[in-house]
């Protein structure tokens, strides 16, 4: 068995926590104390938070699309492989070391993505960028946290509370759409959907995406 090595490790602005990256030949996994918050093997219900969001808005002709956490990327390259070059990603990622691991030792996960010319890497809290721009996004890509249940980050779940919903439809434009991953089902926050003005679908994605692995949750909350 070949054994985990620590490559890095990283604090969480706003927080006490501290993220590891580790590596396993060339398996890699972002870890929370004993918790495992991303691996290298497990990218199927991540590229379906993208997926299934852009087929939401696929008659939109040059789309601009935001996600929330950069974590390995899979939302992103699914993102650039189903998108036209129209589009535009805006991506909103809290702590800087995530971006410089992914363009050092995870640089071969995220092939060309991060120089693609409709990409656009911000470090920064992907909260005040739906707060600072109204009616600016045609979706609005969600994996932040460990989903509606922070675990990360207190401060995260201003993301996913009653007004930071109505924030998100708000930086939404007419027939956008908010996608957001979540490591289970969360009945209470599928209702907030619902009072903040969106038309709800849950879907269950495995996290291989091939029928096996966990059970992660996606909801896809249309703008009304």
């Amino acid at each position: 068995m070949i054994p985990w090595i620590k490559l890095d490790t990283a604090g969480i602005p706003g927080s006490d926590a501290e993220l590891r990256l580790m590596r396993r030949g060339a398996e890699f996994a972002i870890m929370l104390g004993s918790n495992e918050l991303m691996n290298s093997r497990l990218s199927g219900s991540e590229a379906a938070l993208a997926t299934l969001a852009i087929r939401k808005i696929e008659t939109v002709e040059k789309p601009h699309l935001l996600i929330g956490g950069l974590g390995m990327g899979f939302t992103l390259n699914a993102a650039l492989a189903v998108l036209g070059a129209g589009a535009r990603i805006t991506v909103a990622e809290l702590v800087p070391a995530v971006v410089a691991w992914a363009r050092g030792p995870m640089a071969e996960i995220f092939g060309g993505s991060l120089n693609d010319p409709r990409v656009s890497i911000r470090e920064i809290d992907v909260t005040d960028v739906i707060r600072s721009h109204p009616r600016t996004f045609d979706a609005i890509l969600l994996d932040v946290d460990n989903g509606p249940e922070g675990l990360t980050r207190k401060a995260n779940d201003a993301l996913y509370d009653s007004a930071g919903l109505k924030a998100a439809h708000a930086a939404l434009r007419p027939g956008g759409v908010l996608a957001v991953w979540s490591s289970g089902p969360n009945p209470p926050f599928a209702k907030r959907l619902r009072g903040a003005g969106f038309d709800v679908n849950e879907v269950a994605v495995r996290a291989t995406g091939r029928g096996s692995g966990a059970r992660h949750v996606i909801w896809i909350a249309a703008k009304q």
